[in-house]
């Protein structure tokens, strides 16, 4: 940590980046590593490649998030933020390669060790929780935009502190950023109070397109484009849909396939799509994501593929006979 804070101390120009299709984590830790080292007087960018969802334009700051950099622009230092690969920031992995220094930090158990400095820590319960750790050291103060950052973060990632990754941190960490003036109940109203019609509509028939494995022991949940379409749906209004088959009665992991947006450059006749994977705890779901080449946590994970869907469902029900 110490070796962090005397790199970011250094460093005159940075570029901050989280991973793409951005949670409460990935913009809370955004958000207050930027206000921090722009408190101190650093130039910096503040970058995500995706549209910041609606429920997180709250956060003081998020304005300054930029999806576009420019290849020419030169930076000292890059802090990659809540990535287990550094291909997580998407289209930007070229600008962050060049870079001298390159930060990563992230609580994700499979992450790659990708930069120069590490600080990883698999025990946090968000990337949040290391940042607030890591802050006071750089002498910013903490401000309260910067503290509903890193309690949105911990909310978010925690599933409002229910799912297993909540630590005994998690709870000491939001008290005193409540402490710090943080309104838990407007952020729970920004995060959870409202949905769109779109959401609604997709819900329903996310709903109807849930399947489960003849063993009773895995859920299976599909978005397609077509979907979001059909709905008018946004892309945050996927966020948490997987929790609904998770919910079922006896289920040990839940799967959420999201169809993506297909722009160019797949194989004629199979689609990009995404792979979310949650867990009850019986069933380390990293190690499954990390079969497919990706990664996250025992509990919750995911990985990207281009395939059909009906290969993909193929070859996620004959995991369940493996449990």
């Amino acid at each position: 940590m110490e070796q962090i804070i005397h790199k970011l101390k250094k460093s005159k120009r940075a570029f901050i980046a989280s991973h793409t299709n951005p949670d409460g984590d990935a913009i809370g830790s955004l958000v207050a590593m930027g206000l921090s080292l722009a408190a101190m007087g650093k130039d910096i960018v503040l970058f995500n490649e995706s549209p910041i969802p609606a429920v997180y334009r709250f956060l003081s700051g998020v304005d300054r998030v930029v999806n576009r950099v420019r290849a020419g622009c030169a930076f000292d230092t890059a802090v990659i933020l809540d990535c287990g690969d550094l291909h997580r920031v998407g289209e930007a992995v070229p600008i962050v390669e060049k870079i001298p220094v390159v930060i990563n930090i992230d609580h994700h158990v499979t992450n790659t060790r990708f930069g120069n400095v590490h600080l990883i820590d698999p025990d946090a319960c968000a990337t949040a929780e290391i940042l607030y750790r890591l802050l006071p050291g750089l002498g910013a103060p903490l401000s309260l935009d910067i503290a509903n950052a890193i309690y949105t973060g911990i909310l978010t990632d925690t599933g409002s502190f229910r799912f297993s990754n909540t630590n005994r941190s998690a709870f000491e960490i939001c008290e005193k950023m409540v402490a710090r003036g943080v309104d838990p109940y407007r952020i729970a109203q920004q995060v959870y109070g409202t949905y769109s019609l779109g959401r609604i509509k997709l819900l329903n028939l996310a709903l109807d397109s849930i399947e489960v494995s003849q063993n009773g022991k895995l859920s299976m949940m599909v978005v397609t484009q077509q979907m979001m379409q059909d709905t008018g749906a946004r892309p945050e209004d996927t966020d948490g849909l997987i929790n609904y088959a998770k919910g079922i009665k006896d289920i040990k992991v839940a799967v959420f396939i999201e169809e993506l947006n297909h722009g160019t450059g797949q194989t004629a006749g199979r689609l990009p799509y995404h792979v979310s994977l949650r867990s009850d705890g019986s069933v380390d779901v990293a190690a499954i994501a990390a079969a497919f080449g990706g990664g996250g946590h025992s509990s919750a994970a995911g990985f990207s593929i281009e395939s059909t869907l009906p290969e993909i469902k193929t070859q996620i029900l004959g995991l369940a006979e493996e449990m």
